[in-house]
């Protein structure tokens, strides 16, 4: 019997199948009673019981949600409609498109779940679509996309497709330059440029990319992306596709489309192979049009835990001692994309717990964390880090987390905070821990104030691990150990490895990252220090001499250990030499 789906939405599972004439109401009530001898649902009883099969009880469960339930045996699909969605898309979200209408970009998918509910969010978000979804059999959905679908597109083919494309070519110019508004919206909806930007996507988000680059030039338009801190070239598209491409980015992340003379900043939600992932867009307008960075923010990927980012257990115990102190400030530094955020939201995860109130006041906030009340700073309205800060004193704190100190002011609060018997958690930009004490001196802290509230300080950085598939043990040459103030003598008996190079690390000879610490803790010493504006190098002097391991250090126990190369070791702490 048909259903009428808006008298089915929201009924009983064992309604909605006794309207479809498949089970009896005595025969539901049977299942009733099991049930309530049997932790199952409903409908998995009534198959167990041989009442009616799979096939029904998922049409009744659509219909419960008001979801139209299809037969796919309907023949071919129309080639307008297979190839309004990419393959990528098909098989990441696993749908398949049924019907399309160019016409008010109007799609009609079918799912083998009801709860895929993030696949039609994505779809409108991503592509534009006016979406209609509908269940269907699980085994007809994947014969479709197996049939139509198992050959995907590259990057590179989409791109030969659009380069034969003229309609993009009156979009070329500066940045300054006047342009057709409609033009530009019609290129954002264009299915090719769509199609492209999702494919680009997909492959920097499965690849494990930490930022993806669309940067316009004189001569062309370049397409990037950085995996393990190293850029990465893809197939450039020709120059004239930068509009079409950056304004598409511009609708995704609902930023203005009109405004080309000014920097904008932006948020995308996606769901990519069932995982959450935040693209926090900027874009920058330049001589040749407007530069898009978009980091890619896998919420799935981060390693929300302190004994996952990396710490060796003497490093661990020192940091664990500096964040369970009643008050104080503690500070982690490096620069940019050392992993900085990581280990503080891993430090307020292990703080976090029912008895402990945290506030963060961040820009932006990156990861959304249960338990925490979270800020982003807003200086379009004057919601600055230090307004903030000043307010969560009156929340009744117990931990605050200030995103950065980049002023005197966010410095003075943070410190009156800790004096009030709060603990402080921040970052700094600087090379490494002592410097840390002289940069906010530089801010205009009062030493006495430094000594009174400053714990500890933890400096890290990302250095890039060996590619397991492509190891090998080699020999340093004399001049590579001298890089490190090594000498053959020094080394005599350890093993050194590198990458040859292979597919799965791009022939790089990396694969991930692994990050390398140092950690200050302020004794008695380094207050006396301190007070006496001390240099960078004595108060470094004295901290290893307190058994303060230096990021070289920590880098040359990575090296000894077979997990990263000398050139890695090199890069990441030149300056900390002596």
């Amino acid at each position: 019997m048909p259903l009428d789906l808006n008298d089915s939405k929201g009924r009983k599972l064992g309604r909605i199948l006794t309207k479809m004439g498949v089970v009896s109401r005595e025969r539901v009530h049977e299942a009733l009673e099991v049930q309530k001898t049997r932790r199952k649902l409903l409908g998995e009883l009534l198959v167990e019981l041989g009442y009616c099969n799979k096939r029904d009880v998922d049409e009744a469960l659509a219909a419960q949600a008001g979801l139209g339930f299809v037969d796919l045996n309907m023949g071919e699909l129309p080639a307008e409609v297979v190839e309004s969605l990419p393959a990528e898309t098909v098989q990441s979200y696993q749908v398949v498109p049924i019907e399309y209408k160019a016409a008010g970009r109007k799609l009609k998918i079918a799912m083998k779940s009801l709860n895929n509910f993030r696949a039609v969010d994505d779809l409108k978000l991503l592509m534009g679509f006016n979406v209609e979804a509908v269940v269907a059999d699980e085994a007809q959905v994947d014969a479709l996309i197996k049939k139509y679908y198992s050959k995907q597109e590259s990057v590179t083919e989409v791109v030969s497709e659009l380069a034969a494309d003229d309609k993009f070519k009156s979009l070329q110019g500066k940045s300054n330059d006047s342009i057709d508004l409609d033009a530009v919206m019609e290129a954002a909806e264009d299915n090719k440029v769509i199609k492209l930007l999702n494919l680009v996507l997909l492959q920097a988000i499965k690849d494990r990319a930490s930022d993806i680059h669309f940067e316009p030039f004189e001569e062309e338009f370049k397409m990037r992306y950085r995996i393990d801190g190293v850029l990465y070239e893809m197939v450039p598209p020709p120059k004239h596709l930068g509009t079409a491409i950056t304004s598409r980015v511009k609708v995704m992340a609902k930023m203005n489309i009109a405004e080309r003379r000014l920097p904008q900043d932006g948020r995308i939600e996606l769901t990519v192979g069932g995982a959450p992932v935040d693209l926090r867009v900027s874009v920058l307008p330049t001589m040749w049009g407007e530069s898009v960075v978009m980091r890619v923010l896998d919420r799935s990927n981060v390693k929300l835990a302190l004994d996952r980012v990396g710490l060796r257990d003497d490093d661990m115990s020192s940091f664990r001692k500096l964040i369970n102190r009643p008050n104080g400030i503690v500070i982690v530094t490096g620069p940019t994309g050392s992993g900085k955020t990581t280990t503080l939201y891993a430090a307020l995860q292990e703080l976090n717990d029912l008895e402990t109130k945290i506030l963060t006041c961040e820009d932006p906030v990156e990861y959304d964390i249960d338990g925490l009340c979270q800020v982003q700073v807003n200086p379009e309205v004057e919601l600055t880090f230090a307004k903030a800060l000043r307010s969560f004193l009156r929340q009744d704190p117990d931990v605050i987390l200030v995103g950065e100190i980049r002023d005197l002011e966010t410095a003075e609060i943070a410190i009156q905070a800790s004096l009030t018997g709060h603990l402080v958690l921040t970052t700094l930009h600087t090379n490494d821990a002592p410097s840390s004490v002289i940069r906010l001196v530089d801010l205009g802290v009062e030493p006495f104030l430094l000594t009174a509230t400053m714990e500890g300080v933890l400096a890290q950085r990302l250095t890039r691990t060996i590619c397991p598939k492509c190891r090998q043990e080699f020999v340093p040459s004399e001049e590579q150990l001298m890089e490190l103030s090594l000498t053959p003598e020094s080394v005599a008996g350890r093993k050194f490895f590198r990458g040859k190079g292979c597919d799965g690390c791009f022939g790089s000879g990396y694969k991930g990252r692994m990050a390398i610490f140092e950690i200050m803790a302020i004794n008695d010493e380094l207050r006396d220090q301190i007070m006496k504006k001390a240099s960078t190098n004595i108060l470094r002097q004295i901290a290893r001499r307190n058994g303060m391991r230096t990021l070289r250090e920590c880098g040359l126990l990575a090296l000894y250990e077979g997990q990263t190369t000398i050139d890695e070791i090199v890069r990441e702490t030149m300056g900390d030499d002596e």
